[in-house]
């Protein structure tokens, strides 16, 4: 009777920790874009899925991409997305509808470095919902963080962050609520189509910037390996796989002229050998879009509002034959 009672308390105890972790979890973790957009490819059919960095994010539009197509899209891409994060984007994807097309954003700067610890590590994991893809997620990506990262999430962000916002993260948990307007901020706002429109910056109010340079002897084995999967992944699945990198400014292009040279030069052979279409509209399609600093809100190549939709006519023009008209 001893042991059966020492064993219930156990039972109980653990049953209380588990619920008190996933009670704070639901008021601290905050309800991020990310939420919105894995809500978004798990349940409804998408045609196009474009995946990548921050510049991805905020220069595609897939409304104004795909207008006249009759498709539909979403845009997937976010600062921190490294080629892991995509290929287990997909594999989730794919447990739930098969898009016709992916369009991978590359950033030369996401091959040469590591994916951060911290809440960018946990920023999609956390939104998964339960699959398969998850748990390979957990065990490709988990095992190598803190062991805390994956139990208290809410960690990650600051306590003041969250509590700030807990009457509306738990209004919009506990009633299912994907409401774009509370992604909306003073310097962008989302779409429900996973774009992030920036709003406009005087270049003189442009942030500092220290560009990741561009080696080839400093390219992360890994990244490469996830990339290798990821086309794999769509070739097997009988989807079209699009790689493309976004106009930066023509200032910093000339900047650093050599890295972006050794960068162009490395992923063209590299897509070229699998057979996979390259739109760089920093080379063989510099001339499809103006490189001007006034399209852009930093010297990051991230651009304005306007300017996007206005890139994103011209790349559904040319990748899937729309009117820009």
């Amino acid at each position: 009777m001893r042991n059966f009672r020492r064993t219930l308390n156990l039972v109980i105890g653990l049953l209380l920790v588990v619920f008190a972790i996933k009670g704070l979890d639901l008021a601290l973790y905050p309800c991020t874009f990310v939420r919105n957009d894995i809500h978004t490819v798990t349940t409804e059919q998408k045609d196009v899925i474009i995946l990548g960095t921050s510049n991805g994010m905020s220069d595609l539009d897939p409304d104004a991409m795909l207008e006249g197509t009759g498709k539909s899209g979403h845009n997937l891409c976010v600062g921190g997305e490294y080629p892991v994060d995509a290929y287990y984007l997909t594999k989730l994807i794919l447990e739930k509808q098969k898009p016709e097309t992916v369009i991978f954003e590359l950033s030369p700067g996401y091959f040469t470095t590591e994916k951060e610890k911290g809440n960018n590590y946990l920023l999609f994991y956390h939104e998964f919902p339960l699959s398969f893809a998850k748990a390979e997620y957990y065990m490709a990506t988990m095992l190598d963080c803190d062991f805390r990262s994956p139990l208290f999430a809410f960690h990650e962000y600051e306590l003041s962050f969250e509590l700030s916002k807990v009457k509306d993260t738990l209004y919009q948990k506990l009633t299912d609520n994907y409401d774009v307007s509370y992604l909306k901020g003073t310097v962008q706002e989302y779409h429900e189509n996973g774009f992030i429109e920036k709003y406009p910056v005087s270049v003189e109010n442009f942030p500092g910037y220290s560009p990741t340079l561009f080696s080839e002897d400093e390219v992360k084995k890994t990244n490469m390996e996830y990339l290798d999967r990821l086309i794999q992944l769509c070739k097997e699945n009988d989807i079209e796989f699009i790689a493309t990198t976004m106009p930066l400014s023509a200032v910093m292009l000339v900047q650093e002229e050599e890295s972006y040279r050794k960068a162009w030069d490395y992923f063209a052979e590299y897509f070229r050998m699998q057979g996979v279409t390259y739109y760089n509209f920093n080379r063989e399609y510099y001339m499809n879009f103006g490189h001007e600093l006034t399209n852009y809100v930093d010297y990051d190549g991230h651009m304005n509002g306007e300017s996007a939709r206005a890139f994103s006519k011209v790349f559904g023009e040319l990748v899937f034959g729309t009117s820009i008209l």
